[in-house]
């Protein structure tokens, strides 16, 4: 049985993941859920597990042989509108397959009986595990944040899903806090974010007079934010600057060389060579500024990406750079945060030590560097 291929087209560009399955393959928001976090979804011949990615036109999604059930025609060819009633009225919707998900232990147990949609079960106490608070207060929070937990919800996703579909999404950092917190009806206030696969420091603010304040700190570049890396070879030491875009040209985010770009945003990322590895390198990067992916788009756009990156590891159009040191995610840490406490005045800074995956990898790529 041959995998379920599409293209994303321009009418679904800009949505979810979950929310162009669901229209597609007339599935609940449970099901496609389901579909990604068992991993039977690629996007760009990546598998993807972010419900809440949002695809561009051109994409190809590819769902797994056997993961779904197609009893209809080909789920990725469009269906032609209903022709009109002649009574004038609304022209009858259609029928749409239903996929129902399929996995080897459902089937060997058979169908199930239908029932209501309602959300998953979700182990909150295992997503929250690897959540550090380190520091917290009436007016701020400060939490070292696993990776694979991402930092908060885009108000425009939420929109998007809904009150009933949002029950579906993975709990984010800022979901779980004001549980761990104790206080799970004081909801935190998301002042900045680190991507969900970086690991380390982020701050959030309880109050809102914190979070003008943390933001005012935040646009002006005067927060302390200090990263390692595990790069692809070694990078120059010094001062990247460039303007980003969110399509250098090839659909990814990254530097534009034109003139007064609409939507550019001037980058700065200070780069200091801490240890060579032989083809690797670890690297401390000083955020001059914050821009989404920043510290990821500079590395690889150097020539010299990250341990673990699939984004930005080549160039516009170009090849993926090799990748020897399997790596299961970009190898980034946030490893330092200074900042002026909204109320006090005082400043305050933490520092953590990234987490074991990046520091076995550091010893592996170290060990390896030695013999050679």
């Amino acid at each position: 049985m041959p995998p379920i291929l599409f293209v994303v087209d321009r009418t679904e560009a800009g949505q979810t993941l979950a929310a162009v399955l669901k229209k597609r393959f007339g599935i609940s928001w449970a099901q496609a859920k389901r579909l990604v976090e068992n991993r039977h979804v690629r996007v760009g011949q990546q598998i993807e597990t972010d419900v809440a990615r949002r695809l561009k036109t051109g994409k190809k999604v590819e769902l797994d042989a056997g993961s779904v059930e197609v009893r209809s025609a080909e789920p990725s060819a469009r269906k032609p509108p209903a022709p009109p009633r002649p009574d004038g009225g609304k022209p009858a919707r259609p029928a749409v397959g239903k996929l129902p998900i399929k996995t080897p232990a459902s089937a060997a147990r058979g169908p199930k009986k239908s029932r209501p949609d309602r959300p998953l079960e979700t182990d909150a106490a295992e997503i929250a595990r690897g959540v550090e608070i380190l520091y917290s207060d009436d007016a701020v929070v400060v939490v070292n944040k696993p990776a694979g937990l991402t930092t908060m919800r885009h108000a425009e996703e939420a929109a998007e899903f809904g009150a009933r579909g949002k029950r579906f999404l993975p709990k984010t950092l800022a979901d779980l806090l004001p549980g761990l917190l104790g206080e799970p009806n004081r909801p935190v206030r998301a002042v900045h974010r680190i991507d969900r696969d970086t690991s380390g420091l982020v701050v959030f603010a309880r109050t809102p007079t914190a979070a003008e304040s943390l933001t005012k700190q935040f646009r002006k570049h005067t927060v302390d934010r200090h990263y390692l890396a595990l790069t692809r070879g070694t990078p120059k030491s010094g001062r990247i600057e460039s303007v980003l875009v969110r399509d250098r040209g090839d659909g990814r985010r990254g530097t534009t060389f034109k003139t007064n770009p609409a939507d550019g945003k001037r980058a700065v990322t200070h780069v200091k060579v801490t240890n060579e590895l032989g083809s690797f390198a670890v690297v401390e990067c000083r955020l001059e500024t914050g821009r989404t992916h920043q510290v990821r788009i500079h590395l690889g756009e150097a020539g010299t990406p990250l341990c673990g990156e699939q984004l930005y590891d080549r160039p516009v159009n170009g090849r993926p750079a090799p990748d020897g040191s399997s790596a299961e995610r970009p190898m980034l840490h946030a490893a330092r945060l200074g900042f002026t406490h909204p109320e006090t005045g005082e400043v305050m800074a933490w520092d953590v030590k990234p987490p074991d995956d990046f520091a076995s990898l550091w010893v592996r790529l170290r060990t390896e560097a030695a013999r050679t």
